[in-house]
């Protein structure tokens, strides 16, 4: 058994998450449930990121104490996440002691080293990301992130990371080519390094709503200093040494491209500052767009479909969490922005979840309640077209674990579901409803019992994207305490002589477009 320890970024508490937010974690999850079919011990990260100043301003507005607005949006966010089905280990909050006590031990190694100094913080600053931008990152004088949100112009006495005493390490770990993902995200992070990195600023006198520096009550730490550290609070820093040596380094971090400079370079060097491992990778996933506009937070909505679409609990209410769960790993490609539509998320889920995938697993099941009184008899009489089918699916296992390891969600979604049309088109060519009404039984128990065996395979190996439908799939088999196991996608003869079937509503209603 091998450890697994798979992080996603903590969200600010400003605002609710809308379905960008939710890409990255249905990924995330959908990669945890991948290891845990594969038989790894998983340890799966999230949280809260509660020490922005975004977020005091929020809970100034709502007259509210920053930690009482951060209870109630944690609430609030875990009900979000349970909706979708984000089966997390870990949920952290960059308020909790434990983390607090974390970030002031940081700050103590790297002081202890010589890594901090004390110095004068000026220069643009962008509320929306909580961070410093130089010019060389602005497009048409604002952030490319808040094109709306003006920078303000900062000048205090902060304390500041020695960023730059990191740089060769930093690029050394990036060129060796297996810790950033996709590749092209590392040839940016290189370039960074190469137009020369700066020493960062990491603690902050104009605001009392973070992590106070140790000895100096007066400055709170940087947030982001503060919610990098997060993932290492979680894994037992500093005071479970035991746990830590079990779960770091982090194997990933998965993050959304915006946010490759911190992940990348700042933390890798505050970790080697800090005598800590580096995490074995990071992965940037794209921008979700909603009919060419990014998802975000401030997204202007003027169609109610969008508005729907923006929002994954009322998109989740329409369709369900597992077609939400599909269509996004179905149509956005990791690593690369993807745009999403009624009209697409229609098309999808229709054609894919009900007219492939719930089209199969009816027929199967209503022939054999039908034909065979609900029994699955066992192999029955071979037929010449259940060559081609096993053909389909011997090694499909195989074909679809890299895909899952790499993230390529939409490529093993695309592979399996030809497996699912192979299956219909096997049920067309052998016509079982032909072979019982020429009381062909035998034959008729083969079909059945092949097509059985094939959604068997598809349940599993679809459980780490939409584990509702497997369940529902393996329960109307007549297998619902079937082991989640990869191997057993890998052995075709599983199903027992005698199992019966067991008929329910449908897997997957048709959304009907003029009804949303």
């Amino acid at each position: 058994m091998s450890k697994y320890f798979i992080t996603t970024a903590i969200d600010y508490v400003n605002s609710v998450p809308h379905v960008g937010t939710s890409y990255e974690k249905i990924v995330a999850d959908a990669a945890a449930r991948w290891r845990r079919l594969k038989g790894d011990e998983v340890f799966f990260l999230m949280g809260n990121d509660e020490h922005s100043q975004n977020v005091a301003d929020k809970a100034a507005q709502l007259k509210l104490e920053p930690r009482a607005y951060c209870d109630q949006m944690e609430g609030k966010f875990r009900e979000t996440w349970s909706k979708l089905a984000v089966s997390y280990d870990r949920f952290i909050r960059t308020t909790e002691p434990a983390h607090r006590a974390a970030c002031q031990e940081i700050f103590r190694r790297l002081r202890a080293k010589g890594d901090i100094r004390k110095g004068l913080y000026k220069g643009l600053y962008c509320v929306g990301c909580e961070a410093r931008k130089t010019e060389s990152e602005l497009q048409n004088g604002r952030c490319p992130n808040h094109p709306a949100t003006p920078l303000k112009e900062m000048e205090e006495e902060n304390y500041f990371f020695l960023l730059t005493r990191y740089a060769d390490r930093v690029k050394a770990l990036i060129q060796r080519g297996d810790f950033i993902d996709p590749p092209f995200r590392a040839n940016e992070m290189l370039s960074v390094i190469e137009q020369g990195l700066e020493d960062i600023s990491i603690s902050r006198r104009s605001t009392t709503w973070g992590v106070p520096i140790p000895d100096d009550p007066d400055q709170v730490m940087y947030v982001w200093f503060d919610a990098l550290i997060n993932y290492i609070t979680a894994a037992g820093f500093p005071d479970d040494p035991s746990r830590l040596a079990r779960l770091w380094p982090a194997d990933c971090h998965l993050i959304g491209k915006d946010i490759t400079r911190f992940h990348c370079i700042i933390w890798p060097a505050m970790l080697m500052a800090a005598d800590l491992e580096p995490p074995r990778r990071v992965a940037a996933h794209g921008f979700v767009y909603i009919d060419g506009a990014k998802a975000s937070k401030s997204l202007e909505v003027k169609d109610p479909r969008i508005e729907i679409l923006k929002d994954p609990m009322k998109l989740a209410g329409r369709v369900g969490p597992d077609a939400l769960r599909y269509f996004l790993l179905r149509e956005v490609a990791f690593g690369q922005d993807g745009d999403i539509s009624w009209e697409k998320l229609v098309t999808r889920s229709n054609g894919d979840l009900g007219k492939n995938l719930g089209n199969l697993l009816s027929r199967v099941v209503s022939m054999a309640e039908r034909s065979l009184g609900g029994v699955l008899p066992g192999p029955g009489a071979p037929l010449p077209k259940d060559a081609e089918l096993r053909a389909v699916f011997d090694g499909l296992a195989d074909r679809v674990a890299p895909l899952m390891d790499r993230l390529e969600f939409h490529s093993a979604l695309a592979e399996i579901f030809k497996a699912s049309s192979a299956t219909n088109a096997y049920i067309d060519a052998t016509a079982p409803w032909k072979l019982a009404k020429e009381g062909k039984v035998d034959e008729l128990a083969g079909v059945l019992g092949n097509s059985a065996e094939a959604l068997r395979i598809l349940a599993l190996l679809l459980s780490p994207v939409v584990p509702g439908f497997s369940d529902r799939i393996l329960a109307q088999l007549g297998i619902p305490d079937l082991p989640r196991r990869l191997e057993i996608a890998r052995e075709w003869r599983y199903i027992r002589p005698g199992t019966r079937v067991r008929k329910a509503e449908v897997l997957f209603q048709q959304i009907d477009v003029e009804q949303l």
